[in-house]
């Protein structure tokens, strides 16, 4: 005797050895031995053999019409022996009631399961809408077919083209056009970046690489809703001094500038002047959501993108031949020694006389003619005098930073400028430690941490940078430079030798900033008062979100201009067919070329001391991924000094470099980029900078 039983969902055929009250013992064709229950028994029969039984009854069910099955089946519930009896007209077979059993199960659309071997044809209209919908997605494998075929192509589907970077950074799984994507770069092997590069969804790599960020971090466009600027105030006292700015030819939101005036006596009073708009913003308005919404202005090579709407920027920049309103830091000091006899906050009208470039100036304020009294320049009597006292601020800083433990300054690397113009880069090496960069760096530390001051002894809460080393004199290590916090309250920055740093200097650049100035004028306007009428008071909530939130996106945007500037280093050696280039080693494995900041990494090169020149055959780049393949040639002569803060920014670069190699080429399942841990901007501000008026300037601290 065999039974037809069903087990584990599935219906399967096998001689009766035993029986053993409701338990049958099976043996199947296999040879494999089952213990059956008999509920689970549907048929029982001598003839044909279990394996040509379950053979035939498949082949019997493809042919039973399901329309025809399903009129004859009513609408009660039957068992299968009962439907058979009216479907063939006789009691069926046993192939033909195994064959019954197989049409019911395969067709769940037209009957419902009720037991074993029972069964409810479906409504009329139920079974109307389930084909409906099995028809509905015969249509849509055909058109998935279709775009996949596209797609192999390397035609982009019609469909497909506005839903390009949705596809590639935040994809619907369930949609046809992703699954066609996912069907063709399974295909022919490819990332759905590089397939979207193919197809032309995406023109460029540099295209895929602003995309994605803007995507991720601009999902509603660059632009701004349109606002209403206030007006400058006009009750501001005018300063009677003529400022000037020293920036970037790029530099279009000029937020700091500086100004000298004779006392007599031996005695010189110096005001560094900051763009005031948080007079024009309040705490709370639409043009501060906006600014909180970015909390940064963005840079990259050759554009940007700002905090503020231009309008904004425009009315408070610190323009040649403006008189603008600013927050002023003036020190008196006294020439002898260079030292800070008193100091003065003013909130005030300041009348600009000159935007100095440093394109026009880098060439003619060099230490041997500041040294020499040399050369003819706009301001020079005040750049002059500038510089002398700057230099009294670095030994201070130096002083202060030793006691803390630290290392000195590294003074001698070379920074980087970048400058895009019709896709054209170019890449201008610009020593750090340059005098009107040590100038304004210097400055600008001086009021950041002048200012800090201010706050914590009004009592006020601020936005401040601190950074910590452990362990004592000279134990501290490089380790504990990325030991960079951001606080509510006044703490020593170890990296720029000072008791406190808030970052104060660049509100129109800077979210941090333009809370800080808030603060500020609060001091200002208020004096003792000020803990009760500023716009954030002690242990306010809301000033930590800020924290919280601007650090997420200082981080994510300094990631994303480290990745553009390595993107068009990758340009640069195309556009300049760069292929056997020097580099110097940085440690163990990782080069950096000397004529642009592009670092490598080299596995399995040979040990080489740092600082060492080699020449390097570059074999191949790519752009997608910013990752590049080089091999040595030889080792040069040349050795330069190479200090740990470059050494662990390269470190950094390369960890980076392995981040995009294994990220851009993944099909993104959450939509999420892959970021670094980069910290690329230094916490001193300058007008120098890297691609456009950023802040990543020396003296280098973090």
């Amino acid at each position: 005797m065999n039974l037809f039983f069903e087990e584990s969902g599935d219906f399967k055929a096998g001689s009766m050895m035993s029986q053993a009250g409701e338990a049958y013992q099976v043996e199947l064709a296999s040879g494999k031995r089952s213990k059956i229950k008999a509920k689970d028994v549907l048929l029982q029969f001598a003839a044909p053999d279990p394996v040509t039984l379950i053979e035939q009854a498949r082949a019997a069910a493809a042919d039973i019409d399901l329309e025809f099955l399903w009129e004859v089946a009513g609408q009660e519930e039957f068992g299968f022996a009962e439907l058979g009896a009216e479907y063939f007209g006789h009691a069926p077979q046993p192939v033909e009631a195994a064959s019954l059993i197989f049409a019911l199960h395969s067709a769940p659309v037209y009957f419902y399961k009720k037991g074993r071997g029972r069964y409810k044809a479906a409504p009329e209209a139920s079974l109307k809408a389930a084909l409906a919908g099995i028809e509905k997605k015969k249509q849509q494998l055909l058109i998935q077919a279709g775009y996949v075929d596209e797609l192999k192509q390397h035609r982009l589907p019609e469909a497909m083209k506005p839903l390009a970077l949705q596809l590639l950074f935040k994809p619907d799984k369930n949609t046809i056009e992703y699954k066609a994507l996912a069907e063709a770069c399974d295909a022919l092997q490819m990332s759905a970046s590089r397939l979207m590069l193919a197809t032309g969804g995406i023109r460029s790599p540099k295209e895929l690489h602003l995309a994605k960020f803007y995507f991720e971090h601009f999902p509603k466009g660059l632009g701004f809703p349109a606002i209403t600027i206030p007006a400058l105030p006009t009750d501001l006292p005018v300063a009677d001094v003529q400022a000037f700015s020293i920036d970037d030819v790029t530099t279009t939101e000029i937020d700091d500038a500086f100004s000298v005036v004779d006392l007599g006596d031996g005695k010189l009073r110096v005001g560094i002047h900051i763009a005031a708009p948080a007079l024009g913003v309040a705490r709370g308005d639409a043009i501060d959501q906006l600014a909180r919404a970015r909390m940064s202005t963005v840079y990259m090579p050759g554009d940007k993108i700002t905090m503020l709407p231009d309008e904004l920027v425009d009315t408070y920049t610190l323009g040649a031949g403006q008189t603008r309103p600013a927050l002023s830091l003036y020190a008196t000091l006294d020439t002898a020694d260079w030292s800070v006899i008193g100091t003065e906050t003013k909130v005030e009208a300041v009348p600009m006389a000159s935007n100095l470039r440093h394109n026009d100036l880098d060439a003619l304020v060099t230490e041997e003619n500041l040294a020499n009294d040399a050369g003819d320049y706009p301001h020079k009597a005040e750049i002059a005098q500038i510089w002398k006292w700057a230099l009294v601020l670095e030994q201070g800083r130096m002083a202060k930073r030793e006691s803390f433990g630290m290392k000195p300054e590294q003074t001698n690397r070379v920074d980087f400028n970048f400058y895009v113009e019709d896709d054209v880069v170019s890449i201008v090496r610009r020593k750090r430690g340059a005098p009107l960069d040590k100038m304004v760096a210097e400055l600008m530390i001086f009021a950041n941490s002048t200012w800090g001051k201010l706050m914590a002894d009004h009592g006020i809460p601020g936005i401040y940078r601190a950074q910590g080393v452990a362990g004592g004199r000279g134990q501290g290590g490089w380790a504990g430079r990325m030991q960079v916090r951001m606080l509510t309250h006044a703490a020593p920055h170890q990296g720029l030798g000072v008791d406190q740093y808030a970052w104060s200097t660049s509100p129109l650049r800077r979210y941090t900033d333009l809370v800080n100035q808030w603060q500020i004028i609060a001091c200002v306007q208020h004096g003792v008062t000020a803990p009760l009428v500023a716009p954030f008071k002690p242990k306010d909530a809301d000033l930590f979100a800020i924290v919280s939130g601007f650090d997420a996106a200082y981080s994510a945007y300094n990631d994303f201009q480290t990745n553009m500037e390595r993107y068009w280093c990758l340009r640069w050696l195309e556009q300049e067919q760069a292929r056997q280039v020097d580099a110097v080693v940085l440690k163990d494995e990782i080069l950096r070329l000397v004529e642009i900041p592009l670092v490598i990494r080299l596995p399995g090169m040979p040990q080489t001391a740092r600082g060492a020149q080699v020449r390097l055959d570059i074999l191949r780049w790519d752009e997608v991924d910013l990752s590049v393949e080089a091999r040595i040639l030889e080792v040069l002569g040349t050795v330069t000094e190479i200090g740990e803060d470059e050494v662990l920014e390269a470190e950094m670069d390369a960890e980076l470099e392995n981040a995009l190699e294994n990220a851009v080429d993944a099909l993104p399942d959450d939509g999420s980029a892959a970021t670094g841990n980069q910290e690329a901007v230094s916490d001193a501000d300058s007008s120098s900078n890297n691609s456009s008026d950023s802040d990543n300037i020396q003296p280098q601290a973090e």
